[in-house]
């Protein structure tokens, strides 16, 4: 029975991951996505004169939405409880304190000019509007390196728990795939729904994807690594033979191989150059005194007009009336404050769940790049602390920040460990990687951000309700909104959060223009 374009092409992607599927397509004539400039918010310049808006949280779903809000006129309030901007958008560096909530300090102790990116540290090219406002505001962005071929993979049931090259891995199961699939074409095995041309082709194409020699066998490349590196006079190169397949194809061990392929992880990436708090603090500076700092929130309350928010100031208790609010808070902290928000709101909410990523940075000699030849990229393990994340910036300079470890820790047994115990299980990731070189690590900082105030979470888990929950926090509750990564479908990415508040803006600003509209209608019935 044969089988059609798209289950071969299914079963490609099973195999050889996204990387091999999208090739094939290429190699078959299909076109590759495409991505999308921003929409304009659809309201007029001063349409929100005289017209009160008060935001909540100073992450970057709150201040795109006062962002926003200003350009088009409105009065607005935006209350932060820290005394900085960005929420979970949070650069450490020398005397950055990192504290819990549970009393716990760690003062960041690091050479000037060297940072680790405690949330956020990515910025997609698919990511249209965070690109856009860096623009705009004239934040310098660099290079991101996410993904180097020079990185590790690492597994302590696979290949006597001795870390592969990853241009090693990827290549050496490309080759394998692309053979298995040359003997399919070859022997009939695919349908017949697959045209004679269709097979010439998929022959040719693998045979360079491979790459393949003129027996459709995969022998080895270059491109896996090299046993004799090519050299001057008569040292040629010598390739590496190919790893055994069976390694290749455990589960445990490629899982991460093709974590590049993902729509929003392909080069190129960027960071802004000094700290990805570059963003936040440059939408801080164009609002100005819009942003109250220090002033969380204390209760939320309905009225006849719109909304009426409660905070602290300076130890004083305050209030700011307002038509309309944009809850941009992470729900960890949106449950703990008194309000009246309807039912189904309330559910969804309440019983929201957050995860509990987590970041731990060393200080080193650069030993990745120095000795390894590594320039950013990440390497990645399946047991302990994972993955080893190299810094992009500063390349070249003595020292750096790397990151051994950075997922979600609930739930597991690294959450109850100690702070020196975490840094022990963080150091013998290192050491798995890059043996030797784990006694160069010094001046660790964890960030697990179930722990620090004012976010007790990283992003959305579940919401109250399930799917019927999202459905319903994406909708006004009266007069208030929400914004923020959580109401929208790129959860942890900074671009869900300013979509988001761009959508919560322009509701607003569509349920004024109906307002006026109705108010002039009436005014001409009544004349």
């Amino acid at each position: 029975m044969g089988v059609s374009r798209r289950d071969f092409l299914m079963r490609v992607g099973q195999v050889g991951g996204y990387s091999a599927a999208f090739a094939t397509m290429q190699s078959l004539g299909l076109m590759p996505m495409k991505g999308e400039q921003v929409a304009p918010i659809q309201a007029a310049v001063g349409s929100g004169k005289g017209i009160k808006v008060v935001v909540l949280g100073g992450g970057v779903g709150g201040l795109v939405s006062a962002y926003e809000l200003k350009k088009l006129g409105y009065d607005v309030t935006l209350l932060e409880a820290r005394e900085r901007p960005g929420g979970r958008n949070w650069t450490g560096r020398n005397g950055t304190k990192v504290k819990f909530v549970d009393g716990t300090k760690q003062v960041i102790s690091w050479e000037e000019g060297n940072y680790q990116n405690m949330g956020p540290a990515r910025l997609p090219s698919t990511h249209w509007t965070m690109l856009g406002y860096c623009r705009e505001l004239g934040v310098a962005l660099e290079v991101e390196v996410n993904t180097s071929r020079s990185t590790f993979l690492q597994n302590d049931a696979a290949n006597g728990g001795k870390p592969v090259v990853q241009r090693k891995a990827i290549n050496d199961t490309r080759g394998h795939v692309s053979e298995l699939l040359s003997k399919c074409v070859a022997n009939g095995a695919l349908d017949a729904e697959l045209s004679k041309e269709d097979r010439e082709r998929m022959t040719a194409f693998l045979k360079i994807y491979g790459p393949l020699n003129e027996k459709s066998a995969y022998v080895g490349s270059e491109r896996a690594g090299y046993k004799t590196p090519p050299g001057a006079g008569s040292q040629i190169g010598v390739d590496e033979a190919p790893m055994d397949m069976r390694i290749l194809l455990d589960e445990n061990f490629w899982n991460d191989l093709f974590v590049e392929e993902a729509y929003d992880w392909q080069a190129t990436m960027m960071q802004p150059v000094g700290g990805m708090d570059r963003i936040p603090y440059a939408f801080a500076k164009t609002l100005g005194p819009i942003v109250q700092y220090e002033s969380p929130v204390t209760e939320i309350r309905k009225t006849a007009n719109g909304v009426r928010v409660s905070y602290t100031q300076g130890g004083a208790t305050k209030q700011v009336e307002a038509s309309y609010c944009i809850a941009a808070l992470p729900f960890s902290m949106m449950k703990k404050i008194p309000n009246d928000l309807s039912a189904p709101f309330k559910k969804a909410v309440d019983e929201s769940t957050m995860g509990g990523a987590y970041k731990l940075a060393w200080e080193s000699r650069r030993f990745w790049e120095q000795d390894y030849n590594i320039y950013g990229g990440i390497s990645y393990l399946m047991q302990g602390p994972s993955p080893v994340w190299y810094p992009s910036s500063r390349l070249m300079h003595p020292t750096g920040i790397v990151v051994s470890g950075y997922t979600d820790e609930l739930g597991t047994r690294f959450y109850d460990m100690t702070l020196a115990e975490k840094f022990e299980a963080s150091r013998a990731s290192i050491e798995k990687i890059h043996p030797g070189h784990g006694k160069e690590l010094k001046n660790p900082v964890f960030c697990g951000w179930s722990r620090v105030p004012w976010n007790e979470g990283s992003w959305i888990r579940s919401y109250g309700g399930g799917q019927s929950g999202y459905d319903t926090i994406i909708q006004a509750d009266g007069p208030i909104y929400f914004a923020g990564d959580t109401a929208s479908h790129i959860v942890g990415w900074q671009e869900g959060a300013a979509l988001s508040a761009r959508r919560a803006v322009g509701m607003i600003a569509d349920r004024v223009k109906a307002a006026k509209l109705s108010g002039v209608v009436t005014d001409v019935v009544q004349g």
